[in-house]
This record gives structure tokens, sequence and C-alpha cells, in this order.
């Protein structure tokens, strides 16, 4: 098996993009935000951590956290969150034959992309980044008008005009591809 290597800092903060396994064909993350919500909140009860930004789109999110002081296990959390997001669903998705035998569901691709965020600025790319992305794949023309991202609430706190994220921005982070 595999050994990846990840950057681990305990009370970190780091941006992920996690991703349905059937890309550009599925629209399950929006479809089911309601109890993505639910799932991530009995997540953050047991294993807390900040949201500093989040959207869902619909085969994909991306998030940034900041974990509690002396934690660096955020792979436990997304684990937990992609483990009982598909307990709750029925099995009914295309799994293939190693999915199956080792009683794998085919909703969440197995990896995910995650990058430490290293300072200020790293930080504002990739928030920016994040909101932008329901402008970059074309669901709306503006962030603001996306319901499935934190965009609305860092508008709110003063953190970025109601108008930001409109017409192409050429942000270059996250998963490559």
């Amino acid at each position: 098996m595999p050994n990846y290597r990840r950057n681990r800092i305990q009370g970190g903060c780091y941006f992920f993009t996690i991703n349905l396994l059937e890309r550009n064909q599925n629209a399950l993350l929006i479809q089911q935000i309601d109890l993505l919500r639910h799932v991530v909140r009995r997540v953050r009860e047991r294993h807390p951590f900040h949201i500093d930004g989040w959207v869902v789109l619909p085969d994909h999110m991306h998030c940034i956290w900041t974990l509690p002081q002396g934690d660096d296990d955020y792979a436990k959390r997304i684990r937990l969150i992609k483990t009982l997001f598909s307990k709750a669903m029925p099995k009914i998705e295309r799994r293939s034959y190693v999915r199956r035998r080792n009683g794998e569901r085919g909703i969440w691709q197995r990896r995910y992309w995650e990058h430490t965020i290293r300072d200020e600025s790293d930080y504002a790319v990739h928030m920016d980044y994040l909101h932008n992305n329901p402008v970059k794949h074309g669901y709306v023309d503006k962030a603001l008008d996306w319901p499935y991202s934190t965009f609305r609430h860092h508008v709110q706190r003063g953190f970025y005009p109601e108008n930001w994220g409109v017409g192409d921005m050429d942000i270059d982070v996250g998963e490559p591809g």
C-alpha cells in the first residue's frame, strides 16, 4: 500500500479539494447538501476544527480548515465526513469489482488534495480560489450568487465586497488538472 506523505502541522491551516468518484456526471453534493452539512456538524462535534472557508459544487468541494492547537489529524476528519455521508446514502452507485470486494462505496475518490497554508498571502489566494470556483466552473456569474459557499458570510464580515468575483479571474491553485 502506498505511503502518501502529507504535511502535518499541529494547529495548522489547510486547503483541501475533495472529489466525488464520478466527476462531471454527478450533482450529488448539492442534491444532498443538508446531509453533508449534518455530517460536517457531527464530525466537528467530536473532532473540532474551524471552517475558514468552504464551497460545495455538484461533484467536488474545496475547504480551508484550521485545526485546534496540538492536533494535526485532518485525515481523520475527512475520512469521517466521507464515511458518514456514504453510510447515509442508499447503495445505488456503480461500484467496481475491487470496491465491492473491499466493501467500499463508489461515492468518493479515495484520495484528496491537501495543501498547508504557509502565510497570509497563501491564505488569501486559496480563499479567493475557493470562493471563485463556482464562477470558474460557469455555475454563476458572481460568487455572491452561489448558495453553497461561505462567501456571503465573508461579505457580511467585511472581508469581501458583494461584487467580488465578477468576470474572469485566473487563480492558479488547487488540485492540478
